[in-house]
């Protein structure tokens, strides 16, 4: 008797049938957005008076920390104030409620992020074997905590950096610094999402690996011109100020050197499977 006739028989999809898929996968996820953007845009007096305007008042942890690091060091004017010298306004009448829209949004993107993977997840892993979805265990973890690190860095370093030396820059002292409510949280938004996604490095480069795209050798061949690439990254998300490029640029490089040790890995793991099968 023939076993293999009790066995089930998996249905190829379609094209569109790969497509409606897709579609419910990104339904469940714009819903999930959705979702947490309302709660935020209930929340916003926490949102935007502890949150976004938080980098603002000189009582934010970074600045103390700062103010205590330059105080150590002898630039006792570099970070220690007792408040910034501009103001935020509105000019438009729709400005505060575009604001408060996009900025739940975003906060919402934030947090549902783990939940957006693990749909990504669902969509692509039946088209995997099953060692490739073994090796891949952890991905939606490991992913978000590097995204929530990065999210943290923005917020807590590249945010306070800008907002200190562009808050404070002037070309004249004619000029007085009244921003406008959308250009600050843009900066806040950018600098924190920015962060997160470069924090995805590894991730990244774990997956060119197993694509075949990238090896450990190529990585450090092109190192040189890898820094060159994270000071542009650090110079966009960053004031162009000389302490706060390097600040950002230290953390990526070691993302790089991370991202080395992750593909020379994942090299290893390939070359054993390769080992066992021809035996």
């Amino acid at each position: 008797m023939d076993k293999t006739k009790n066995k089930p028989v998996e249905k190829e999809m379609s094209f569109l049938d790969h497509l409606e898929e897709l579609r419910w996968h990104l339904i469940r996820s714009t819903l999930a957005v959705v979702i947490l953007a309302t709660i935020a845009f209930l929340a916003k007096g926490f949102i935007f008076d502890v949150l976004i305007f938080g980098p603002k008042h000189a009582d934010f942890p970074t600045y103390k920390l700062l103010c205590d690091l330059a105080q150590f060091v002898g630039f006792k004017d570099s970070f220690c104030f007792e408040e910034l010298p501009f103001k935020i306004q509105s000019r438009t009448m729709g400005g505060q409620f575009s604001a408060h829209i996009w900025t739940s949004i975003t906060a919402g993107f934030i947090v549902a992020f783990p939940y957006v993977l693990y749909e990504m997840w669902k969509f692509i892993s039946p088209g995997l074997k099953m060692k490739e979805r073994n090796s891949a265990r952890g991905f939606i973890f490991i992913a978000s905590v590097l995204f929530f690190t990065g999210v943290l860095f923005g917020y807590y370093v590249v945010t306070p950096l800008s907002i200190n030396f562009l808050g404070t820059y002037q070309v004249s002292g004619e000029v007085h610094n009244d921003f406008d409510l959308s250009s600050y949280i843009s900066l806040v938004r950018a600098s924190v999402v920015a962060s997160g996604l470069i924090f995805e490095l590894p991730i990244l480069i774990y997956i060119l690996t197993k694509l075949g795209v990238v090896t450990p050798e190529i990585l450090r061949k092109y190192r040189k011109f890898s820094l060159v690439i994270v000071l542009i990254l650090s110079a966009i998300i960053t004031p162009p100020d000389i302490a706060s490029q390097v600040i950002v640029t230290v953390p990526i490089l070691f993302l790089y050197e991370i991202s080395i040790f992750i593909s020379k890995a994942v090299i290893k793991k390939q070359e054993k499977l390769l080992k066992k099968q021809t035996k």
